[in-house]
């Protein structure tokens, strides 16, 4: 209430109440009321039957009812001694409408109106409606539109009631005209604006909106800059002060930043005190500070961190770590202090997950590294979250280790997980520049009943290969982690169809596999198949496979086949950092009527670079050949290269090796070379991580028996790709640029698939 509204309010309470004389109450009668019942009234009132009524009473009743907000005017009389209450009530809300607003969506409106109490049926409080308006200014301000203006329009109806409109005109959005730092005399203005996240408009800032002012971002980025100095040895470094102006027309923001340097210091020393549980080298080994180097903000919190992470995987979970500095002003130097507090070690009380409907217990507890009972150990910790990430069961997985109460040598640990949807039942259209049109049902359940294991029923068509495959998998066969899976399949290959050399080939079989696994991040797998593999020339085939098919038209194989992983990385889909190497094998052993092996080595590493930038680099070798009475390698067993998912800016299979004849076409060989650098980033202004951008070099080919592998041979080429995690499938885009083709190499720039990525 304003001191205006009150001056009246005390006016309106003293002249309705000033002609009372004092009197005993028989009887109270209210009159004026419409909506609001007689009961609520006497609720309020302070004056009941048999009470004395004066001038000062009277005064605290008119007071009494005002405050309840249901009454714009209210009147006591006196007939006789019964006390007359009039009142005169205050409108109800019949409907609200608001409109011109496109920054701020209806439900969040619709929202804040439930929030503030402005909502229909309720009684209408002109206050309540102003504490509206102004607020929607301030949140269209935070948006940066500082010429939003909120227009209130109150329609009287019948019944005592109001329509509320409110007409919003947003304006255009502020943004940074400049950004300027003064009192800098060590480093560019251009330098220091580069540790900003605020900037003046640009090329993306359409989609980012980084060009929009945000006083809480500005207070980031001056920490920001505060860090950029003192983490090159300006510890006296200080922002003097900042102004943010803008401009009459409400368009442009101006932000001027007045900065301090002060000297550069060098650090002399550091030595390490308190309770040194763990031995000194250690300790001395996870400090980041060097003596006669540049001061760096960034190595003392480091150091402090690496020492308590130290402390913590030993079961320290609450150690103080504090470097304390001792500054020479004279000579600008510092040496540091480093006090270590472990405290008390603590165990885990209690392991307890929530969020898991679907999911059993025991499906997540298998995964933890961190048990009940046993010490603390932050490492394990973090562990027990990557291998519940890599599950994919779901889409988000907190964990917190909060303090037993009263117990000061207890965590328990909370792990509280959000499941993603893990069955499916699919029917779709694909495509894949290697297999044309993909058409796609598949039944799959990777978390049949909650077990965690596999079920996958899968028909895929396309132009070039038909599959019928049936898959189950058991990821606990045993209770140290041993999977078993078995599969049923039917694969039909159409080369004709293909940009490669003409034949056909059918294969029945099935087969069982065993994953061991050696270390937390290395396993072995070992397995069999049994297949039948038919094979068929055309008029087209060429004469060296036709000859290989004529003598070996239909081919029993048994063969083992399985891999060595080591696989560090942080997620299966979007990693960030880590690596993955593997060596894949595949032998046609006898009594197999084909006998030929196939070796495939992969390496694959991540580094991020900064909070959105990921460098991949890549690369892969393939080697096959025949023995026994098989002289080469079978020419279906044959690796390709060129394509998404090899060598991009190239047809499908179409490096390497061709036939002979008037219309040579790709045969593939027995040895293949890829290399893969990526430069990996999210879409600009898109929050997620189901979507990057990819900055690529893609290398390769392929060399045929009788080849010398000359390096000389690779195909390069650059472009720009696109992932999307849709809910589709993976869904890769990409525009590659061939950067050393030769005349008949077959190639294509823009390049598309759904349902794999490249990795």
């Amino acid at each position: 209430m304003t001191r205006y509204a009150a001056v009246v309010c005390l006016l309106i309470i003293s002249v309705c109440a000033a002609a009372l004389e004092p009197f005993i109450v028989s009887d109270i009668r209210v009159e004026g009321l419409q909506k609001i019942s007689p009961g609520t009234v006497f609720n309020y009132l302070p004056v009941k039957v048999g009470d004395q009524v004066d001038d000062e009473i009277a005064k605290e009743s008119i007071r009494a009812l005002f405050k309840t907000g249901f009454f714009q005017d209210v009147e006591l009389e006196q007939e006789g001694t019964v006390l007359i209450v009039k009142v005169l009530e205050r409108p109800s809300i019949a409907d609200i409408e608001v409109a011109g607003n496109r920054e701020i969506k209806d439900e969040a409106i619709e929202t804040a109106l439930q929030t503030i109490g402005l909502v229909e049926g309720r009684v209408f409080d002109r206050k309540v409606l102003d504490q509206v308006v102004q607020e929607l200014k301030k949140q269209y301000f935070a948006t940066g539109k500082y010429g939003a203006e909120v227009k209130e329009i109150i329609t009287p109806l019948e019944r005592n009631r109001v329509s509320i409109r409110l007409e919003i005109t947003e304006g255009d959005t502020a943004k940074i005209k400049q950004i300027n730092i003064v009192g800098n005399e060590r480093f560019d203005e251009d330098e220091l604006r580069d540790e900003f996240d605020l900037s003046t408009p640009a090329l993306f800032t359409f989609f980012t909106r980084k060009d929009r002012y945000s006083r809480q971002q500005l207070q980031a980025d001056l920490e920001s800059l505060r860090s950029f100095y003192q983490d090159r040895g300006y510890l006296d470094f200080r922002i003097e002060s900042t102004q943010v102006s803008i401009s009459p027309d409400k368009k442009d923001i101006f932000v001027t930043i007045n900065i301090s340097e002060g000297e550069q210091y060098t650090v002399t020393d550091f030595r390490i005190e308190g309770r040194l549980i763990l031995p000194e080298e250690l300790l001395f080994g996870a400090v980041f500070i060097e003596p006669n180097s540049t001061y760096s903000r960034r190595d003392v919190a480091a150091s402090e961190k690496a020492i308590a992470d130290l402390l913590a995987n030993e079961g320290y979970a609450f150690a103080q770590v504090n470097a304390v500095p001792e500054i020479n002003e004279e000579d600008r130097t510092v040496s540091f202090t480093i006090f270590v507090d472990p405290g008390r070690r603590v165990y885990v009380r209690r392991i307890n997950i929530s969020g898991n409907t679907v999911t059993r217990d025991e499906v997540i507890r298998r995964e933890l590294r961190q048990l009940e009972g046993g010490w603390y150990s932050a490492k394990k910790v973090q562990r027990s979250r990557v291998r519940l990430q890599r599950l994919g069961f779901f889409e988000d997985i907190k964990i917190d280790t909060p303090a037993v109460p009263g117990s000061p040598d207890q965590v328990d640990v909370n792990i509280e997980v959000t499941e993603r949807a893990t069955g499916s039942v699919l029917f779709g259209v694909g495509w894949s520049d290697a297999d044309g049109i993909l058409f796609q049902a598949a039944i799959t359940q990777k978390n049949l009943f909650g077990t965690g294991k596999e079920l996958d029923l899968t028909f895929d068509n396309s132009n070039v290969t038909d599959i019928i495959r049936l898959s189950y998998v058991n990821p606990y066969h045993t209770i140290d982690g041993v999977s078993r899976g078995f599969n049923l399949f039917r694969r039909t290959v159409d080369a004709t169809r293909a940009d490669t050399a003409d034949y056909i080939t059918e294969t029945t079989g099935g087969g069982i596999v065993y994953r061991f696994p050696l270390s937390e991040l290395d396993t072995f797998s070992l397995g069999a198949n049994l297949e039948r593999v038919d094979l068929e020339s055309t008029s087209e085939t060429p004469p060296g496979i036709r000859e290989f098919i004529e003598q070996n038209p239909s081919n029993d194989l048994l063969t083992v086949l399985g891999f060595v992983t080591r696989d560090t990385r942080d997620s299966t889909l979007f990693p960030t950092r880590g690596n993955l190497n593997r060596l894949n094998y595949e032998v046609a052993v006898p009594p197999s009527d084909l006998e030929f092996y196939k070796l495939n080595l992969r390496s694959t590493w991540y580094w991020p670079i900064t909070q959105n930038l990921t460098y991949k680099i890549g690369g892969e070798l393939g080697y096959g050949d025949g023995f026994g009475d098989t002289e080469v390698l079978p020419f279906f067993r044959n690796f390709f290269a060129g394509g998404a998912t090899s060598v991009r800016g190239y047809k499908a299979r179409s490096l390497g090796p061709k036939s002979l004849g008037d219309d040579p076409q790709p045969i593939g060989g027995d040895r293949r070379i890829l290399f893969n650098t990526e430069l990996l980033f999210p879409l600009p202004g898109v929050t997620g991580n189901d979507k990057r951008f990819v900055l690529f070099v893609d290398g390769g080919q392929v060399y045929g028996p009788g080849q010398d592998i000359d390096l000389n041979e690779l195909r390069f080429s650059a472009g720009i790709g696109f992932n999307w995690y849709s809910p589709v499938g993976p869904l890769s885009v990409s525009i590659a640029e061939p950067l050393n083709d030769k005349p008949g190499d077959d190639t294509e720039r823009i390049q598309f698939t759904l349902g794999r990525f490249f990795n």
